[in-house]
Protein backbone atom coordinates (compact mmCIF):
# COMPACT_ATOMS: atom_id res chain seq x y z
CA UNK A 1 0.00 0.00 0.00
CA UNK A 2 1.48 3.30 -1.09
CA UNK A 3 0.96 6.27 1.21
CA UNK A 4 0.99 9.42 -0.93
CA UNK A 5 1.76 12.85 0.49
CA UNK A 6 2.82 11.47 3.86
CA UNK A 7 5.72 13.90 3.78
CA UNK A 8 3.21 16.70 4.46
CA UNK A 9 2.49 15.14 7.81
CA UNK A 10 6.08 14.19 8.51
CA UNK A 11 7.16 17.76 7.93
CA UNK A 12 5.39 18.80 11.12
CA UNK A 13 8.05 17.07 13.20
CA UNK A 14 10.13 19.49 15.26
CA UNK A 15 12.69 18.85 17.98
CA UNK A 16 13.43 21.07 20.95
CA UNK A 17 16.10 23.61 20.13
CA UNK A 18 17.27 23.61 23.72
CA UNK A 19 20.42 21.84 24.80
CA UNK A 20 19.77 18.09 24.87
CA UNK A 21 20.54 16.30 28.08
CA UNK A 22 19.97 12.73 29.05
CA UNK A 23 23.53 11.43 28.96
CA UNK A 24 22.45 7.82 28.99
CA UNK A 25 20.83 8.15 32.43
CA UNK A 26 18.03 5.61 32.52
CA UNK A 27 16.02 7.69 34.99
CA UNK A 28 15.28 10.41 32.42
CA UNK A 29 14.45 8.14 29.51
CA UNK A 30 15.00 8.99 25.86
CA UNK A 31 13.75 12.58 25.89
CA UNK A 32 16.10 15.32 24.74
CA UNK A 33 15.83 17.46 27.84
CA UNK A 34 16.76 21.09 28.13
CA UNK A 35 18.53 22.29 31.28
CA UNK A 36 17.87 26.04 31.14
CA UNK A 37 14.51 26.85 32.72
CA UNK A 38 14.67 30.56 31.86
CA UNK A 39 15.34 29.69 28.23
CA UNK A 40 12.30 27.40 28.31
CA UNK A 41 10.12 30.24 29.58
CA UNK A 42 11.35 32.45 26.74
CA UNK A 43 10.74 29.71 24.20
CA UNK A 44 7.26 29.12 25.63
CA UNK A 45 6.35 32.77 25.27
CA UNK A 46 7.24 32.58 21.58
CA UNK A 47 5.93 29.12 20.72
CA UNK A 48 2.89 29.01 23.00
CA UNK A 49 3.92 25.54 24.12
CA UNK A 50 3.68 24.70 27.83
CA UNK A 51 6.90 24.13 29.75
CA UNK A 52 7.18 20.53 30.98
CA UNK A 53 9.56 20.16 33.91
CA UNK A 54 10.78 16.80 35.15
CA UNK A 55 12.08 16.81 38.72
CA UNK A 56 14.03 13.56 38.93
CA UNK A 57 16.54 11.76 41.11
CA UNK A 58 19.70 10.77 39.18
CA UNK A 59 21.15 8.35 40.03
CA UNK A 60 17.84 7.09 41.28
CA UNK A 61 16.04 4.22 42.92
CA UNK A 62 14.49 1.27 41.12
CA UNK A 63 11.19 3.14 40.74
CA UNK A 64 12.92 6.15 39.17
CA UNK A 65 14.73 3.86 36.77
CA UNK A 66 11.55 2.05 35.83
CA UNK A 67 9.81 5.37 35.13
CA UNK A 68 12.63 6.41 32.83
CA UNK A 69 12.90 3.03 31.15
CA UNK A 70 9.18 2.50 30.56
CA UNK A 71 7.34 5.84 30.62
CA UNK A 72 9.94 8.38 29.49
CA UNK A 73 11.19 6.01 26.81
CA UNK A 74 7.77 5.27 25.33
CA UNK A 75 8.08 6.50 21.71
CA UNK A 76 4.86 8.51 21.72
CA UNK A 77 5.52 10.06 25.12
CA UNK A 78 9.00 11.06 23.93
CA UNK A 79 7.61 12.54 20.73
CA UNK A 80 4.86 14.46 22.49
CA UNK A 81 7.23 15.91 25.09
CA UNK A 82 9.74 16.99 22.45
CA UNK A 83 7.22 18.43 19.96
CA UNK A 84 4.32 19.74 22.05
CA UNK A 85 6.20 21.10 25.08
CA UNK A 86 9.35 22.94 26.08
CA UNK A 87 11.02 20.18 28.17
CA UNK A 88 13.38 20.87 31.08
CA UNK A 89 15.13 18.46 33.43
CA UNK A 90 15.81 19.45 37.05
CA UNK A 91 17.75 17.07 39.28
CA UNK A 92 16.24 16.79 42.74
CA UNK A 93 19.43 15.48 44.36
CA UNK A 94 22.11 17.98 43.29
CA UNK A 95 23.47 21.23 44.63
CA UNK A 96 23.77 24.54 42.84
CA UNK A 97 21.22 25.75 40.30
CA UNK A 98 19.14 22.57 40.50
CA UNK A 99 18.79 22.96 44.28
CA UNK A 100 17.76 26.59 43.82
CA UNK A 101 15.03 25.68 41.33
CA UNK A 102 13.88 22.88 43.60
CA UNK A 103 13.52 25.32 46.49
CA UNK A 104 11.68 27.90 44.40
CA UNK A 105 9.02 25.30 43.55
CA UNK A 106 8.93 23.82 47.07
CA UNK A 107 9.87 20.45 45.62
CA UNK A 108 11.34 17.96 48.11
CA UNK A 109 14.88 16.77 47.53
CA UNK A 110 15.59 13.11 46.83
CA UNK A 111 11.93 12.61 45.93
CA UNK A 112 10.32 10.31 43.39
CA UNK A 113 9.88 11.84 39.96
CA UNK A 114 7.41 14.70 39.57
CA UNK A 115 6.32 16.23 36.26
CA UNK A 116 4.92 19.76 36.30
CA UNK A 117 3.38 21.83 33.52
CA UNK A 118 4.11 25.55 33.56
CA UNK A 119 3.23 28.61 31.53
CA UNK A 120 5.76 31.18 30.36
CA UNK A 121 5.50 32.93 33.73
CA UNK A 122 6.41 29.79 35.64
CA UNK A 123 2.91 29.17 37.01
CA UNK A 124 1.35 25.72 37.14
CA UNK A 125 -1.14 25.15 34.31
CA UNK A 126 -2.67 22.19 36.12
CA UNK A 127 -2.26 21.41 39.83
CA UNK A 128 0.87 19.54 40.85
CA UNK A 129 0.31 15.83 41.48
CA UNK A 130 2.46 13.05 42.89
CA UNK A 131 2.50 9.42 41.82
CA UNK A 132 1.83 9.91 38.11
CA UNK A 133 3.90 6.89 37.25
CA UNK A 134 2.25 5.19 34.26
CA UNK A 135 2.42 5.99 30.57
CA UNK A 136 -1.34 6.47 30.29
CA UNK A 137 -1.56 8.68 33.37
CA UNK A 138 1.24 10.95 32.18
CA UNK A 139 -0.30 11.14 28.72
CA UNK A 140 -3.61 12.21 30.28
CA UNK A 141 -1.88 14.98 32.24
CA UNK A 142 -0.10 16.14 29.10
CA UNK A 143 -3.38 16.24 27.19
CA UNK A 144 -5.05 18.20 30.01
CA UNK A 145 -2.24 20.77 30.07
CA UNK A 146 -2.42 21.26 26.32
CA UNK A 147 -6.20 21.72 26.42
CA UNK A 148 -6.00 24.32 29.18
CA UNK A 149 -3.43 26.26 27.17
CA UNK A 150 -5.71 26.20 24.13
CA UNK A 151 -3.36 23.88 22.27
CA UNK A 152 -4.60 21.01 20.08
CA UNK A 153 -4.17 17.54 21.54
CA UNK A 154 -2.67 15.24 18.90
CA UNK A 155 -4.74 12.16 18.14
CA UNK A 156 -1.92 9.81 19.05
CA UNK A 157 -1.58 11.42 22.50
CA UNK A 158 -5.33 11.34 23.05
CA UNK A 159 -5.30 7.64 22.13
CA UNK A 160 -2.51 6.97 24.60
CA UNK A 161 -4.34 8.86 27.34
CA UNK A 162 -7.82 7.49 26.62
CA UNK A 163 -7.86 4.90 29.40
CA UNK A 164 -6.88 7.49 32.04
CA UNK A 165 -8.97 10.51 31.07
CA UNK A 166 -11.56 9.94 33.78
CA UNK A 167 -14.36 8.58 31.60
CA UNK A 168 -16.91 5.98 32.66
CA UNK A 169 -15.05 2.96 31.31
CA UNK A 170 -16.83 -0.39 31.03
CA UNK A 171 -16.58 -3.71 29.20
CA UNK A 172 -18.87 -5.93 27.13
CA UNK A 173 -18.45 -8.74 24.62
CA UNK A 174 -20.25 -9.46 21.38
CA UNK A 175 -20.53 -12.80 19.59
CA UNK A 176 -20.46 -13.01 15.81
CA UNK A 177 -19.39 -15.45 13.11
CA UNK A 178 -15.77 -14.22 13.08
CA UNK A 179 -14.00 -12.20 15.75
CA UNK A 180 -11.66 -10.76 13.12
CA UNK A 181 -14.70 -9.05 11.61
CA UNK A 182 -15.86 -8.05 15.07
CA UNK A 183 -12.60 -6.29 15.89
CA UNK A 184 -12.70 -4.44 12.58
CA UNK A 185 -16.33 -3.32 12.75
CA UNK A 186 -16.65 -2.64 16.46
CA UNK A 187 -13.24 -0.99 16.80
CA UNK A 188 -14.28 1.83 14.49
CA UNK A 189 -17.26 2.88 16.62
CA UNK A 190 -16.86 6.24 18.35
CA UNK A 191 -16.51 5.63 22.08
CA UNK A 192 -15.00 2.17 21.72
CA UNK A 193 -11.47 2.32 23.12
CA UNK A 194 -10.07 -1.19 22.66
CA UNK A 195 -11.13 -4.54 21.29
CA UNK A 196 -9.87 -8.07 21.81
CA UNK A 197 -10.66 -11.29 19.95
CA UNK A 198 -11.64 -14.11 22.28
CA UNK A 199 -13.87 -17.04 23.13
CA UNK A 200 -16.84 -17.37 25.48
CA UNK A 201 -19.67 -19.86 25.77
CA UNK A 202 -18.27 -21.83 22.82
CA UNK A 203 -18.47 -18.76 20.56
CA UNK A 204 -16.05 -16.38 18.95
CA UNK A 205 -16.49 -12.99 20.59
CA UNK A 206 -14.99 -9.54 20.51
CA UNK A 207 -14.46 -8.03 23.95
CA UNK A 208 -14.94 -4.28 23.87
CA UNK A 209 -13.76 -1.64 26.34
CA UNK A 210 -15.86 1.49 25.87
CA UNK A 211 -16.38 4.91 27.42
CA UNK A 212 -19.97 5.52 28.53
CA UNK A 213 -19.31 9.26 28.48
CA UNK A 214 -18.86 8.98 24.71
CA UNK A 215 -21.34 6.25 23.80
CA UNK A 216 -24.28 4.80 25.70
CA UNK A 217 -24.56 1.06 26.03
CA UNK A 218 -27.85 1.07 24.10
CA UNK A 219 -26.15 2.90 21.20
CA UNK A 220 -23.21 0.51 21.31
CA UNK A 221 -25.55 -2.48 21.11
CA UNK A 222 -27.47 -0.85 18.25
CA UNK A 223 -24.26 -0.24 16.31
CA UNK A 224 -23.10 -3.82 16.92
CA UNK A 225 -26.43 -5.23 15.79
CA UNK A 226 -26.48 -3.06 12.66
CA UNK A 227 -23.12 -4.47 11.54
CA UNK A 228 -24.11 -8.09 12.30
CA UNK A 229 -21.81 -8.33 15.34
CA UNK A 230 -24.37 -9.04 18.05
CA UNK A 231 -25.47 -12.66 17.74
CA UNK A 232 -25.21 -12.64 21.52
CA UNK A 233 -24.32 -9.83 23.91
CA UNK A 234 -22.34 -10.50 27.09
CA UNK A 235 -22.57 -7.85 29.79
CA UNK A 236 -21.15 -7.05 33.22
CA UNK A 237 -24.37 -5.81 34.83
CA UNK A 238 -28.07 -6.61 35.01
CA UNK A 239 -28.86 -3.11 33.75
CA UNK A 240 -26.89 -3.65 30.55
CA UNK A 241 -28.44 -7.11 30.15
CA UNK A 242 -31.89 -5.53 30.27
CA UNK A 243 -30.88 -2.98 27.63
CA UNK A 244 -29.62 -5.71 25.29
CA UNK A 245 -32.73 -7.82 25.89
CA UNK A 246 -34.95 -4.92 24.80
CA UNK A 247 -33.35 -5.25 21.40
CA UNK A 248 -34.48 -8.88 21.29
CA UNK A 249 -30.90 -10.07 21.41
CA UNK A 250 -29.57 -13.15 23.15
CA UNK A 251 -27.88 -12.08 26.37
CA UNK A 252 -25.25 -13.63 28.62
CA UNK A 253 -22.84 -12.62 31.38
CA UNK A 254 -19.23 -11.67 30.72
CA UNK A 255 -17.67 -14.10 33.18
CA UNK A 256 -14.26 -15.49 34.03
CA UNK A 257 -14.90 -18.20 31.43
CA UNK A 258 -13.91 -15.68 28.78
CA UNK A 259 -10.46 -16.29 27.32
CA UNK A 260 -8.50 -14.20 24.86
CA UNK A 261 -7.59 -15.65 21.48
CA UNK A 262 -3.93 -16.12 20.63
CA UNK A 263 -1.72 -13.27 19.55
CA UNK A 264 -1.92 -14.31 15.90
CA UNK A 265 -5.70 -13.78 15.98
CA UNK A 266 -5.53 -10.24 17.37
CA UNK A 267 -5.89 -7.20 15.07
CA UNK A 268 -5.77 -9.31 11.92
CA UNK A 269 -6.60 -6.37 9.64
CA UNK A 270 -3.17 -4.92 10.39
CA UNK A 271 -1.42 -8.01 9.02
CA UNK A 272 0.30 -7.45 5.70
CA UNK A 273 -0.02 -3.65 5.91
CA UNK A 274 2.70 -1.12 6.77
CA UNK A 275 0.83 -0.38 10.00
CA UNK A 276 1.76 -3.72 11.55
CA UNK A 277 5.41 -2.65 11.83
CA UNK A 278 4.58 0.37 13.99
CA UNK A 279 4.73 0.47 17.79
CA UNK A 280 1.04 1.22 18.41
CA UNK A 281 -0.73 1.95 21.67
CA UNK A 282 -3.76 -0.29 22.40
CA UNK A 283 -6.26 2.38 21.33
CA UNK A 284 -4.24 3.17 18.20
CA UNK A 285 -4.11 -0.51 17.28
CA UNK A 286 -7.88 -0.81 17.70
CA UNK A 287 -8.73 2.23 15.61
CA UNK A 288 -6.18 1.59 12.89
CA UNK A 289 -7.24 -2.06 12.67
CA UNK A 290 -10.73 -0.77 11.86
CA UNK A 291 -9.49 1.26 8.88
CA UNK A 292 -6.21 -0.33 7.78
CA UNK A 293 -7.61 -2.13 4.73
CA UNK A 294 -10.82 -0.32 3.83
CA UNK A 295 -9.87 3.31 4.54
CA UNK A 296 -6.14 3.52 5.25
CA UNK A 297 -6.08 7.31 5.06
CA UNK A 298 -8.58 7.52 7.91
CA UNK A 299 -6.10 5.60 10.03
CA UNK A 300 -3.51 8.37 9.72
CA UNK A 301 -5.39 10.63 12.16
CA UNK A 302 -4.38 8.26 14.97
CA UNK A 303 -0.67 8.30 14.13
CA UNK A 304 2.06 10.67 15.26
CA UNK A 305 4.18 12.55 12.71
CA UNK A 306 7.11 10.25 13.43
CA UNK A 307 4.96 7.18 12.95
CA UNK A 308 3.74 8.57 9.63
CA UNK A 309 7.33 9.23 8.61
CA UNK A 310 8.15 5.62 9.49
CA UNK A 311 5.31 4.50 7.22
CA UNK A 312 6.76 6.56 4.42
CA UNK A 313 10.12 4.87 4.88
CA UNK A 314 8.66 1.36 4.99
Amino acid sequence: MKMAQLSVFAATISLSSMTACHGGNIEVGEVDWGRDLDAAYTASETSGKPVLVLFQEVPGCAGCQQFGREVLSHPQIVEAIETEFEPVLVYNNRKGEDAGILKSFSEPAWNYQVVRFLNAEGKDIIPRRDKIWTTEALAARMAEALELRGRPVPGYLEALAAMSLGGDIDTAAFAMRCFWTGEMRLGGIEGVLTTEAGFLDGREVTKVVFDRDRISFSDLVAHAASCDCANKVYTTSSGDSAIAAKGRLAVGSLTNDYRAAGKSDQKRQLGGTPFEKLDLSPVQATKINAHARSEPRNALQWLSPRQIAALQDS
